[in-house]
Order: structure tokens, then sequence, then C-alpha cells
């Protein structure tokens, strides 16, 4: 049986990750401003190599974030007309638990979590 939400414990996920995702974001700006420090210093194919690796690994998390706020916001937007639709019966409504929305946040900050270590491992030998 699937779980179910109020709509305002689903508005409180949504806005945590939203939350999440600007910190992963700033987080990543943090990122490229280390690994540009890095490519000032540093002209050898390895490191030259390494560093694009790293600058297409934050860019494809900028996607992913921007895919997830998009999601999210999509299904807020959802919320939100449910509630002007029912707007006196929906605290008693119950929502369907947004799984999907929970494990693309989930997975994302695994792989930003792998990113940020291998980050800090490169970083470490190169700055």
């Amino acid at each position: 049986m699937e779980t179910t939400k109020t709509i305002y414990e689903l508005h409180e996920e949504h806005k945590t990750w939203l939350n999440k995702l600007l910190f992963y974001k700033d987080e990543l700006f943090i990122m490229e401003n280390r690994i540009s420090e890095i490519a000032e210093k540093n002209t050898s194919t390895e490191v030259r190599t390494l560093i694009d690796y790293f600058y297409n690994q934050i860019s494809i998390q900028k996607e992913e974030i921007d895919f997830i706020n998009h999601d999210i916001n999509s299904h807020e937007a959802f919320l939100e007309d449910a509630l002007r639709k029912n707007h006196n019966s929906i605290q008693n409504d119950k929502f369907l638990d947004h799984k999907k929305h929970r494990e693309s946040v989930t997975i994302f900050e695994k792989l930003f979590r792998e990113l940020r270590e291998e980050l800090i491992e490169f970083l470490s030998k190169w700055m």
C-alpha cells in the first residue's frame, strides 16, 4: 500500500528539498572556484584532464539540480491547485507520497557526496 501524507507534510518536504538544492548549488560554485585555482597553477596534461572531468561532473550536477527543482516546483503547483479547488476540505485530504521526488533527491545527494570526496582528494594532491 502506498504511503499517504497531508498537503502540509508534502509542502514541508518540498521546502526542505529546495533549500538543500540551493545549498548544493552554492557548493558547486565553490567547487568550480577551487578547480579554477588549480587550473591557473597547473598546465600538465594529467591535471587538465582531471580539471575537465570535474568541470563536466559539476555541469551535470547543476543540470540535475535544475531538473529536480523543476520537478518539485511542478508538484508544488499541483498541490497549490488542489488547495485552491478544495480549500475547506484539504486539511483532511491525503495525497500519495512523492516517492519519485524523494528518490531523486536521495540519489542526487549520494552522487554529490561522491563527487565532493573525489574533488577533495584531487584538491589535496594538486593545491
